[in-house]
């Protein structure tokens, strides 16, 4: 088995994304990618960026995609109706700009192209090695992961960050800008800010080495 490079929230800064992928050795046979959720919403090129993992994905054999609560938030929005005031609420302004908007008969709709659409659809909520679980938010201690509540997965904080419960493998996750890195016996934190200003932050594992943009 390879190295596994799972790389934290980018929410639409294309422009780290890519030196990221230039700075990291990975092998597109062996290696596993994996992307921590939030690939849109707030930083200034959504469209972009979900092009570019979908371009990475027609590349590399091992790339596997999380969702986060943004990607969950947009498709509630776009096929739904609902939680209008959090899309928007959470930079979904910058993705409405990055895709712009087109009439339907039912009024003015998001452009989004049908691969794109299907890409927030096939999201997973988690994924598991034998040492590792990755997930966008966290997970709540002393339930399985195949109960684990998905608006869990993708929104809880603190009860998460705070614990120092043995979840039986060490769990990588995003969703908490954090100043650095978070290593801690039972996880690992991996979103630092990128669009605030903060860098995108890669763990290498199993060495649990960083590469930060």
């Amino acid at each position: 088995m390879g190295k596994i490079f799972a790389i934290g929230d980018i929410h639409g800064c294309l422009d780290k994304l890519k030196v990221m992928m230039e700075r990291i050795d990975i092998d597109g046979e062996e290696d596993t990618l994996v992307f921590i959720g939030d690939y849109i919403d707030r930083g200034p090129d959504p469209k972009g960026v979900v092009e570019f993992v979908l371009n990475l994905k027609s590349k590399l054999k091992n790339v596997v995609c999380l969702l986060g609560n943004h990607e969950q938030t947009f498709l509630n929005f776009y096929f739904h109706r609902k939680d209008g005031d959090l899309f928007y609420f959470n930079g979904g302004d910058t993705t409405i700009e990055s895709y712009g908007l087109i009439e339907t008969a039912g009024g003015k709709k998001i452009n989004v192209p049908e691969s794109h659409l299907d890409f927030f659809k096939s999201l997973v909520p988690y994924y598991e090695t034998d040492e590792y679980i990755f997930v966008h938010a966290g997970i709540r201690s002393g339930i399985p992961m195949e109960k684990q509540n998905v608006d869990d997965l993708i929104w809880i904080r603190y009860e998460f960050i705070r614990s120092f419960h043995d979840f039986g493998k060490i769990v990588v996750f995003g969703h908490t800008p954090l100043p650095d890195p978070l290593i801690q016996p039972n996880k690992i934190g991996i979103d630092t800010g990128a669009c605030y200003g903060g860098e995108l932050t890669c763990v290498v594992l199993p060495e649990t080495r960083i590469i930060q943009v």
